[in-house]
């Protein structure tokens, strides 16, 4: 080969970001590169100039590979005929992993030479083990505060409910008059054991979508008379001044979705809504078929959204600060759930509004529902824990 070929080679080899060495078809060196010395160290110990052999090579090399992988049934060469292992990774006796790869060159039939490389993915197999590590305990995690979820909220349904029956039969005139502060108390007993038990149902239905992809049962849905209904429910639970709220739903045909799963969605939308809007504020729910949808606008006039926060409320616990800070009871499952509902039904939920200003809630459906079989797709993507995974590479008994 001519110096000017041959420096030219050895150029390309210096610049590749791994150890090379370039195996003639005799199974002569033909060129390495200083990383390939390094890695293995063979720098005076053994003749890498063009043309020297490659069987005094394999051993020195071989040397670095943890036990099991120089045993009989690896070649006590490289080889450049006949079955060759592409890629492996190899563990070695100081800790590190090595990838091997090799792509034999040729010129039509004809052998010319094969490339090896090898590269140093140690750092990259950590932090592979360490993620799967991380996962896994995530997934426990995940599982175990699931169980715990759904044990504590099943033990605190039973006194609840118990608490609820009582506030009603004391509620009775038949159990005697009460006056105005004993009635003032029970309606707080009454209206917070009620909210727990709304916690209670949102923490099990939070639980039952990480578990498993959640149910739907779908249906035709008059999305006038439900949002009517929705409205007439929440101005019935509201408790002393309240806000304004106007209803205006334009004509429509009827929605293919789970009513009862969509009104779970519209409840929660407006229970937010009356929540951060001040006494005489107002809340006001649009809706109108457009193209091929649905569109439900819920509006307040209440403390608004942070812009930077308009997606993180979706996520599970996650509340933005000005409803922290404001004293605001919640949990921030209400609008993960919501989400979630609208998805499965092949639709969106996106926040807007300005801060200080009100909050703008916009539900688009599909008039015709998901496509088939999307719903169950959309739950097992909804929630879950994320795994991580490995690739393990390099066949037993592969060459260097």
């Amino acid at each position: 080969m001519p110096s000017e070929d041959r420096d030219r080679l050895q150029a390309l080899l210096e610049a590749l970001p791994a150890g090379a060495v370039l195996q003639g078809p005799a199974d002569e060196v033909l060129a390495v590169n200083t990383k390939f010395v390094r890695m293995f160290d063979l720098a005076g110990r053994v003749d890498l100039s063009p043309g020297s052999p490659m069987r005094a090579v394999v051993p020195l090399v071989q040397a670095f590979f943890a036990p099991g992988h120089t045993g009989p049934g690896a070649p006590d060469r490289l080889q450049t005929r006949g079955h060759v292992h592409r890629t492996a990774e190899i563990p070695l006796v100081d800790g590190r992993i090595i990838r091997r790869e090799v792509e034999p060159l040729r010129h039509g039939s004809v052998s010319l030479c094969s490339l090896w490389v090898f590269q140093d993915i140690t750092e990259r197999k950590r932090r592979e083990h360490d993620l799967e590590r991380d996962n896994r305990a995530l997934t426990e995690l995940a599982r175990q505060r699931n169980a715990f979820t759904a044990a504590a909220s099943h033990e605190l349904r039973t006194p609840l409910t118990s608490i609820l029956s009582f506030c009603e039969l004391l509620a009775d005139p038949a159990f005697g008059t009460l006056t105005a502060d004993q009635r003032s108390f029970l309606d707080a007993v009454h209206r917070n054991a009620d909210r727990m038990q709304r916690v209670i149902a949102d923490l099990l239905l939070t639980t039952r979508m990480r578990a498993a992809a959640l149910e739907l049962e779908f249906g035709p849905v008059d999305v006038p008379g439900m949002l009517q209904e929705a409205v007439l429910d929440r101005l019935a639970t509201a408790k002393g001044p309240g806000v304004f709220t106007v209803l205006e739903c334009a004509p429509g045909p009827a929605l293919r979705g789970d009513r009862h799963r969509l009104q779970h969605v519209l409840a929660n939308l407006l229970e937010n809504a009356a929540k951060f809007t001040p006494p005489e504020g107002r809340i006001t729910v649009t809706a109108a078929p457009r193209d091929a949808f649905w569109e439900i606008e819920v509006a307040d006039t209440g403390i608004g959204i942070p812009e930077k926060y308009r997606e993180e409320i979706f996520t599970g616990f996650v509340r933005a600060p000005n409803a922290e800070g404001g004293g605001y009871p919640g949990t921030g499952l209400g609008l993960a759930i919501s989400r979630t509902v609208v998805q499965l039904h092949g639709g969106t939920l996106a926040a807007g509004g300005a801060e200080g200003e009100g909050a703008v809630f916009l539900i688009r459906l599909p008039v015709e529902g998901p496509p088939e079989g999307a719903d169950a797709e959309g739950a097992a993507a909804s929630e879950g824990a994320d795994e991580g995974a490995a690739a393990a590479g390099g066949a037993e008994g592969a060459p260097v």
